[in-house]
């Protein structure tokens, strides 16, 4: 029997309200208080994020949000709703945005769609690959504010190894790459060992030997270093790339655990040295433009390689609002309904 999808709610990280230090440390606290962030004792979350970051975090974070805001504010909430316009027009069903941290929040999307008359909501996190810190903190946010509002709340799986999302970052990318480039840089968003770990329903498969992430398994469904691997591949493969063509690399570490390597910054650094210095750059773990896309890579990274003796920095645009992105959303979330 064919399920019912009457609205959809696009699901994003989130913002600040400004780039404002006070706003900034708001939205921290928020973001780093989730224990599916910061997967330690509640105590001890407490006293790392209150004793030793937001006193000293929120002012750096603040000038890096400066760098980026736009007349329209937060480039992903501007972005994520020019996406949710469009998508609204394209399947004619109300779409409704609401993030995890800040606002709008994925109450008040929820709201929304209620007071539209939907019944039957579809969530869509908008992350390919799958992780606790972002796929399911969302999952379970909205379903605690839907069964407030008496919503059917349906969920969007990751996409990450979906033809048409493969297709359209494909498309997004390839006029980037040029005959002179030396090669296309694939970063993604870091975690942590201890999450993938952690994820792993066995307890026994994640990063427990070399290479365990790059084929097919049981854990391959909530194993994100897996599923971005196996997103790159497709992606490479789409480009006609070889395997020397392009790289892999993960951003955005934080605090002292270990994280999932090689990290996008030292690997920017490095890649002169090796005889690489024209690259491409892509974020294929975002789909909207953000602060890690736009000031970590744009911005720093692009600093970092340069100032290590490369020539030529690209870095492409994530999806957005692009068509062919809207086209496959909306087949996205039509398939999902399906027995």
């Amino acid at each position: 029997m064919m399920r019912v999808m009457d609205a959809v709610l696009l699901c994003n990280l989130g913002s600040p309200n400004s780039p404002r230090a006070s706003d900034v440390r708001m939205y921290l606290r928020e973001f780093l208080m989730d224990a599916h962030v910061l997967q330690m004792p509640c105590a001890a979350r407490w006293a790392l994020v209150n004793l030793l970051i937001l006193p000293f975090r929120p002012g750096r974070t603040a000038e890096a949000y400066e760098s980026i805001w736009t007349p329209h504010g937060s480039p992903l909430i501007a972005l994520t709703s020019a996406l949710a316009s469009a998508l609204e027009d394209e399947i004619a069903l109300p779409v409704a945005i609401g993030m995890r941290y800040g606002s709008p929040s994925i109450q008040s999307g929820l709201e929304a769609l209620a007071k539209r008359g939907a019944k039957h909501v579809l969530l869509a996190p908008l992350y390919p690959q799958f992780a606790d810190s972002t796929t399911t903190t969302c999952v379970e946010r909205a379903t605690i504010e839907a069964a407030k509002l008496e919503l059917d709340l349906r969920m969007l799986a990751p996409f990450y190894s979906q033809a048409s999302w493969l297709d359209a970052v494909a498309t997004r990318i390839k006029p980037a790459i040029h005959k002179d480039t030396d090669c296309l840089l694939l970063s993604y968003h870091g975690l942590p060992e201890a999450h993938i770990k952690r994820a792993d329903p066995s307890g026994q498969t994640c990063l427990a030997r070399a290479h365990c992430c790059q084929a097919p398994g049981d854990a391959a469904a909530t194993c994100y270093k897996h599923q971005c691997l196996l997103s790159s591949h497709e992606i490479a493969k789409r480009l006609g790339l070889a395997q020397d063509q392009y790289r892999i690399s993960f951003q955005s570490r934080l605090g002292r655990a270990k994280w999932l390597l090689p990290a996008t910054d030292h690997v920017l650094e490095r890649l002169p040295a090796e005889g690489i210095k024209r690259i491409t750059v892509a974020c294929p773990g975002f789909t909207a433009d953000n602060l890690e896309t736009l000031e970590e890579i744009g911005i720093r990274g692009k600093e970092v390689f340069i100032g290590a003796g490369g020539e030529s920095f690209t870095l492409v645009p994530c999806l957005n609002d692009d068509a062919q992105w809207v086209k496959a959303l909306a087949q996205l979330c039509v398939e999902s309904q399906s027995p």
